[in-house]
């Protein structure tokens, strides 16, 4: 079939609409990059999906507006929520006041919403009722053909494609991208219903002979009903589910019967995993993974949306330095460095997880042994880190780097010549690499055009004298308390994250 209109190009284009690609074209317009994104649903869907923001991710909108905290909190005061490990109550996750709530309950679609009216706002160009259908990467662009809701068929050229499009990713297939893949061990099922006896009906987490289910009850409303089901054979994971199985189904797992009504919507779910070898193509590594296309794991605590919202915040800056030509297209290849272990860590704890949740005896001897190790509570923090995501830091310098370096900035609340009381997360509002100085320490002599340097003064000591910022607030680099910015190391985290000064590029340019 013939493409309808020329071939239009930008310098970004997103594959994908969803929280993940939405977030993306945020982060992209803060860093003043053109991009568009596709999305094939016409408009949001309004659907029982992950409703829970982890404390990483609550931090990190935090530092860019989404969230406000009514009044900067203190570092040594701390929020405390329990949660689940497996479906039993295990889990105690902390923050420090002045980071928000440890986890924030928002619905995927108006978190959807709220990405696209801000991605809007800041000039990203968003195109529902349009998917991708094929692609061929050059090694200066990539060519994406695209098809309409109307039938209009399409071609963009993009310096750059991001898949953020789903399991099922269109772009990771075209793309040749391969993954490792395990399969599932049991298949689930999630429903919006109406109990006929909410009062007696099992809310939260609930064991049974052939699974769990989790159900949310409302008794003035509709109640969401999940249901995991140990019971082989398993089926088709394509094969439409009926209100009938679903009512099985959830008496099966139980051992008795949970009396509903009228499903108004149903759908499938597993613990199949599916992760992706590399976040970013081979040859000219034009085409990169974010979310769901990367990895694909079972539903269990809400990690799968959350790990798809920092990896957009691990993105967008690094493609935007790129894209503008400030930064080497090697500056990509450490967006699978960082992102692509936690996504395996994520697949692993949600597979501990399934393997715990089997009901089966052969099962008895894990679940005793986790159970018992998460009666010590190192071990307690250590599982709630990975959880709720405070435990990801990225390291890769140099052994005698300082400590602080890939650990995420606490949001401290400082005095700066804006006046006092800002807070760290105020001042990475914009997404730009951020140069703090502490009383009394110099200006340094190397810079960059971006990099904003401001002078800081707490009400608590800092443990350093000078810090470099990412944008997505992890520490690039770091002079220890009483050293002077220019002790070492600042020059080369600057070439390394933010690319090489002008004139130096100019001259390599020349060379």
């Amino acid at each position: 079939m013939p493409i309808d209109r020329f071939p239009e190009r930008t310098r970004v284009l997103i594959a994908g609409g969803g929280p993940v690609g939405m977030l993306l074209a945020c982060e992209l317009a803060l860093q003043n990059v053109e991009a568009i994104v596709l999305e094939q649903d016409v408009r949001v869907r309004d659907t029982p999906r992950a409703g829970t923001l982890h404390a990483r991710s609550v931090q990190s909108l935090l530092r860019r507006g989404f969230l406000r905290l009514p009044e900067p909190g203190r570092l040594d005061l701390h929020h405390c929520t329990g949660f689940h490990f497996a479906g039993l109550p295990l889990l105690e996750i902390t923050t420090p006041t002045a980071e928000g709530p440890p986890i924030f309950n928002q619905s995927q679609s108006a978190l959807e919403e709220a990405f696209e009216a801000r991605a809007r706002a800041l000039g990203a160009e968003i195109r529902r009722g349009v998917r991708v259908t094929g692609l061929t990467e050059h090694p200066d662009r990539v060519e994406v053909d695209t098809l309409a809701e109307d039938g209009t068929r399409s071609r963009i050229e993009a310096d750059w494609l991001i898949g953020s499009d789903g399991a099922r990713s269109t772009v990771r297939e075209a793309a040749g991208i391969p993954a490792t893949t395990t399969p599932p061990s049991f298949s689930g099922i999630v429903a919006l219903v109406e109990l006929l006896d909410p009062v007696t009906a099992p809310g939260g987490w609930a064991h049974g002979p052939e699974g769990a289910t989790l159900i949310n009850v409302n008794p003035y409303g509709l109640s969401r009903v999940v249901v995991h089901d140990f019971t082989h054979p398993f089926p088709d994971r394509q094969q439409p589910v009926s209100f009938g199985e679903l009512n099985e189904a959830t008496t099966r797992v139980l051992g008795r019967e949970v009396p509903m009504r009228g499903a108004t919507y149903l759908s499938r779910f597993s613990d199949f995993t599916r992760l992706a070898d590399t976040y970013r193509s081979a040859g000219p590594g034009r085409v990169l993974l974010a979310g769901d296309a990367a990895h694909v794991h079972a539903p269990l605590g809400g990690q799968g949306l959350n790990t798809g919202l920092q990896d957009a915040f691990n993105l967008g800056w690094k493609l935007g330095a790129v894209a503008r030509g400030d930064a080497p297209a090697a500056l990509l290849d450490t967006y699978t460095r960082e992102r692509r272990p936690v996504g395996r860590q994520v697949v692993d704890n949600t597979r501990t997880q399934a393997a715990v949740m089997n009901p089966h005896p052969e099962h008895d001897p894990l679940r005793a042994h986790i159970t018992a190790q998460l009666a010590d509570p190192a071990r307690v923090k250590e599982l709630a880190d990975i959880v709720s995501g405070q435990g990801i830091r990225y390291r890769e310098t140099a052994s005698d780097a300082s400590p602080l370096e890939g650990t995420f900035l606490p949001n401290h609340v400082c005095t700066t010549e804006e006046g006092p009381r800002q807070t760290v997360a105020e001042l990475l509002d914009e997404a730009q690499p951020l140069l703090l100085l502490a009383e009394g320490a110099a200006h340094p002599a190397a810079t960059r055009p971006g990099l904003r340097t401001v002078r800081v003064a707490g009400p608590e000591p800092l443990a350093w004298s000078a810090l470099l910022l990412r944008p997505d607030g992890y520490v690039a680099w770091a002079a220890p308390a009483g050293a002077g910015p220019d002790a070492g190391g600042l020059a080369e985290a600057l070439d390394r994250w933010f690319g090489p000064a002008p004139a130096r590029q100019r001259a390599e340019r020349v060379a």
